[in-house]
């Protein structure tokens, strides 16, 4: 095997586990973090295997220079940071572990749930400052209600599992999938998620179909009011909409792990473009805000890497 077949470029840093792993299994694995672009297109053809989270963009015009690459590895979920048509054309293999972050996402998923219908966040903060309401910050039970989910993947199934021994029905729709109803789960139309759902959570891709999907169009559909909470990608909902909807009753209240100003590394929010719906979200009571952390626990760290050194492992093992 020829050196090129021997070398992984880290282009973002993952759990140490990932590195250890595949030089147990004989790799160099090289990391330059003060590299741009630019550099990476310089060295990129002396490579198999690239690690990457979302520093750069792996789009054509990059891979096209990869002469000796045969996979990519993205440590997490989504595929948004690679033009995977476009490595699979080359014959490139696109690797991603979802697997091993969406416990984290479930669980993510409810605390956030759990803290919008309990008023925690103005609770919390009244208590501190010595107030005292009772009434004024009556929750609501997840007991009783419906809970529709889009996209049963990974993360969709994890929140699933995660409503066990709620009380609640839970319909899930998956443009994908078919025949995935379970003890967790019912298998839904959209129609029918629009007809029953009081509490809708995302669990989908950031695809050409799902870009700005959650639009006014789409609130609209919706027979009831509704709770929202988005661990997926900002960019699923059109921010816009989504406050008008807020303002209006439509939609009961908000939990955004993602926000569609947040720069193309998820590293922090762009602050060059943050409208006036964005200082909404802020201010207001009944929306709960983090900072894109909802697969990024500890342990999703290590697992990921795990996840993704096994499929690495399986992958290079069955190359001639």
């Amino acid at each position: 095997m020829i050196i090129q077949e021997r070398k992984i470029l880290f282009i973002d840093l993952a759990h140490p586990l990932l590195q250890q792993e595949l030089e147990k299994e004989g790799f160099i694995c090289d990391y330059f973090p003060t590299h741009t672009r630019s550099d990476y297109e310089a060295i990129i053809h002396q490579y198999a295997g690239i690690i990457i989270r979302s520093k750069i963009k792996l789009d054509a015009g990059i891979l096209e220079r990869a002469r000796n690459l045969l996979f990519i590895g993205r440590v997490g979920a989504g595929m948004e940071s690679i033009d995977v048509n476009y490595a699979t054309s080359r014959g490139i293999v696109c690797l991603n572990a979802p697997e091993g972050n969406r416990d984290a996402v479930g669980e993510h998923a409810l605390g956030m749930l759990l803290m919008l219908l309990n008023n925690l966040r103005r609770a919390d903060a009244q208590v501190r400052q010595g107030i005292w309401q009772r009434s004024e910050n009556r929750g609501i039970e997840i007991m009783g209600k419906t809970i529709g989910i889009i996209g049963y993947g990974n993360m969709g199934g994890a929140f699933a599992k995660r409503l066990t021994g709620f009380g609640a029905t839970v319909l899930a729709y998956d443009k994908y999938k078919t025949n995935y109803s379970s003890q967790f789960v019912s298998e839904s139309s959209l129609e029918d998620l629009f007809a029953k759902t009081d509490i809708l959570s995302l669990h989908v891709p950031l695809t050409e179909d799902t870009y700005q999907m959650v639009n006014q169009e789409f609130i609209g559909k919706f027979k009831k009011s509704f709770y929202l909470i988005n661990t997926a990608r900002g960019q699923v909902v059109h921010t816009g909409n989504l406050v008008d909807a807020l303002k209006g009753g439509k939609i009961l209240g908000a939990a955004l792990d993602v926000l569609e100003y947040e720069k193309f590394s998820f590293e922090g929010i762009d602050k060059t473009n943050l409208p006036a719906d964005f200082q909404f979200l802020i201010d207001a009571e009944n929306v709960v805000l983090s900072p894109h952390i909802a697969g990024w626990t500890y342990e999703s760290e290590e697992k990921m890497a795990r996840t993704l050194a096994e499929k690495i492992k399986i992958l290079m093992h069955t190359q001639p």
